[in-house]
């Protein structure tokens, strides 16, 4: 794989990176200098120095390297210390294929105002058979893939839809206090932008739940947050129709159709997560 970047996003969108991102061709370069000069001088990070992996980061910090450099190494950190989340990423092991094909967490085939649509139903899982790590490990595989094949999201950011429907005691007993937290943390420190979070078909006590998500979020992230009450009708008031699975109303495709897509999506990628697991920090320092 080459380590160079060179971009081919459109000039509109270029523009877009360098008013909002301060991205251009000279902040790229003098930024992937930096980062690599810095990784190289912490190698128990194991940090991935092709600039493919490190202009996400960048672009989540708008090209501010001190920001980027504290990100990166919470990330490759957090890496190591969720060792649940991040290692035996095999989208072959059946407990993987089956979160995917009941579509626990799915991305959309197309993108709402450039942004990368990410739905999670964390109730769609039988809490019997699947704990919430294998969930949120699922989840993560998915998000990987979805941020490095669409570049657009690594600029304009990604709309994150939680379905809440049909939520259990079995499943809300499976987030724990230090779960919420960690869960808040990695978003927070994922090389990508969540722009919105909704949690369509609510029900009346999520502010409890949320409360606690809330109480670890920044400021900034707590702002994104809505709630949604009405049901699947709410979702077309997210994003457009068109994109959108019939299962919320829309016209493309349904949700099992999309875990099918995902599912062997995530197998083309099985030497990709062999290959990327070795990428985190050592368990000293």
């Amino acid at each position: 794989m080459s380590d160079v970047y060179i971009c081919q996003l459109p000039a509109e969108v270029q523009k877009y990176a360098a008013e909002v991102l301060n991205e251009t061709e000279e902040s790229r370069q003098n930024a992937f200098k930096e980062i690599k000069e810095w990784a190289a001088s912490n190698q128990y990070l194991h940090v991935r120095t092709e600039e493919k992996y490190i202009l996400p980061f960048l672009r989540c910090c708008k090209f501010n390297i001190e920001r980027t450099k504290e990100k990166m190494k919470n990330f490759y950190v957090m890496r190591r210390e969720r060792s649940e989340w991040f290692t035996n990423r095999n989208p072959n092991l059946s407990q993987i294929q089956q979160l995917v094909k009941n579509g626990s967490c799915l991305i959309l085939k197309k993108t709402h105002e450039n942004h990368l649509v990410v739905i999670i139903r964390p109730t769609v899982h039988d809490p019997k058979r699947h704990g919430m790590d294998d969930v949120l490990k699922c989840a993560k595989m998915i998000l990987d893939i979805g941020v490095m094949e669409e570049e657009l999201s690594q600029v304009y950011g990604v709309i994150v839809i939680i379905d809440m429907a049909n939520v259990s005691f079995a499943h809300a007993r499976q987030l724990s206090i230090s779960r919420i937290k960690h869960m808040v943390y990695a978003w927070q420190n994922y090389h990508c932008r969540p722009k919105k979070m909704e949690f369509v078909n609510a029900p009346a006590y999520i502010n409890v739940v949320l409360d606690v998500f809330k109480s670890f979020m920044s400021e900034k992230l707590r702002k994104r947050v809505t709630v949604r009450y009405d049901g699947i009708a709410s979702v077309v008031n997210i994003v457009d129709k068109a994109i959108l699975p019939c299962d919320y109303g829309g016209e493309d495709g349904s949700l099992e159709e999309l875990g099918r897509y995902w599912n062997e999506k995530l197998r083309s990628y099985t030497d990709w997560f062999v290959e990327d697991e070795q990428y985190k920090a050592d368990l000293v320092k």
